[in-house]
């Protein structure tokens, strides 16, 4: 028994019994086809916004100055948010900006 397989027998070996079907050789004498095909843009999608009547703000008092226990003045902070903590703190940052003492009195919803 020879021990050289030939090419479909290692096939099968590996690959059980699937029939491998012969290349097409036929040549048609039609158009070729485009490596591309352009086709009609479709319009761009657009989202809607929801129409939101209602933001959520919560409005913060503060009580600056730059001098230690000397004149102070109050001030109002609008916060685009529910958390307290967050309108403290975004309220509190931009005060410091402009005043070195800033003492936060309350947090309301507006």
């Amino acid at each position: 028994m020879s021990s050289e397989l030939t090419e479909e027998e290692m096939r099968r070996a590996l690959f059980g019994g699937v029939e491998v079907s012969a290349p097409a050789t036929s040549v048609e004498a039609s158009e070729p086809t485009p490596e591309f095909v352009v086709e009609a843009s479709a319009k761009p999608l657009v989202k809607k916004k929801a129409a939101n009547a209602f933001t959520p703000k919560l409005g913060v008092i503060l009580r600056v100055g730059n001098d230690f226990e000397g004149h102070t003045q109050e001030i109002t902070h609008e916060a685009d948010t529910l958390s307290t903590l967050l309108a403290e703190q975004e309220a509190t940052k931009v005060a410091r900006k402009k005043f070195r003492y800033v003492e936060v009195i309350s947090v309301k919803p507006i």
